[in-house]
């Protein structure tokens, strides 16, 4: 299956709430959405989607599955890299498997992905790769220093590929959605998403789908790259 004519997205940790909020705003949008997943298969269908099964920390996976979805798709116009997993612990307690495998698939995925559309999008002399970070890499938490560190890590990541890929007009850009409601906070009491919200200027949290909005919008324009967005009420010090 060959579709010149529509764009298309590849999404990855596309199982997740947000992954999932992502792929139904690009199809409504009217592209092709390759939605990469590892554990959790996607349940949904639509003649524009496919799911890529891959391990997005391993080189050979991801390569894999870029060439399926430029043979399936014939082209990539946007990588989303929402790959992301938690393995909280106090340092003195934090395993070295829990800091690799955190930084692999929250940074080292990253890289392999935009690697791996890299040759695609200079050739094309186009494509925008979007990356989603956290404003916990501006603040810092407590008992999150993997999660911390690999999401400081894709904003350095965002900045040098933007300077790198910008005179052959390929767009990096960053997007930190604010705490959402998915899998990956389901662990948190109502008392604790209270707590959140009140550090909020607008006293409430993000939504998925206001985020996937916001993403297919920065996707559409044709003069940003190296910028991060936060996408909730937090206010933090200029730097």
């Amino acid at each position: 299956m060959t579709t010149l004519s529509k764009p298309v997205v590849w999404i990855t940790g596309a199982a997740g709430g947000l992954g999932r909020s992502l792929i139904q705003e690009f199809l409504a949008s009217g592209f092709c959405v390759a939605a990469s997943y590892h554990r959790q298969p996607l349940s949904l269908e639509h003649p524009n989607l496919s799911a890529v099964a891959l391990d997005v920390t391993v080189e050979p996976s991801v390569s894999d599955a870029c060439n399926r979805i430029l043979k399936d798709w014939g082209r990539i116009d946007v990588l989303i890299n929402n790959a992301g997993i938690t393995r909280d612990s106090l340092l003195p307690q934090m395993s070295e498997s829990d800091w690799d495998s955190v930084i692999d698939t929250n940074l080292r995925a990253a890289f392999l992905c935009s690697r791996s559309v890299s040759a695609h999008f200079l050739e094309r002399a186009s494509g925008h790769i979007v990356n989603i970070t956290s404003f916990a890499a501006k603040r810092g938490h407590a008992g999150q220093a993997n999660y911390v560190a690999s999401k400081a890590g894709l904003i350095g990541l965002t900045q040098s590929l933007a300077q790198e890929l910008g005179p052959h007009n390929i767009q990096v850009n960053a997007v930190m959605p604010g705490l959402l409601q998915t899998a990956m906070t389901e662990k948190l009491t109502q008392a604790q998403l209270a707590t959140l919200a009140e550090g909020n200027a607008l006293r409430r949290l993000n939504a998925p789908d206001e985020v996937a909005r916001f993403v297919r919008f920065l996707t559409s324009m044709a003069n940003v790259s190296g910028q991060i967005f936060q996408l909730d009420s937090r206010i933090s010090r200029w730097t």
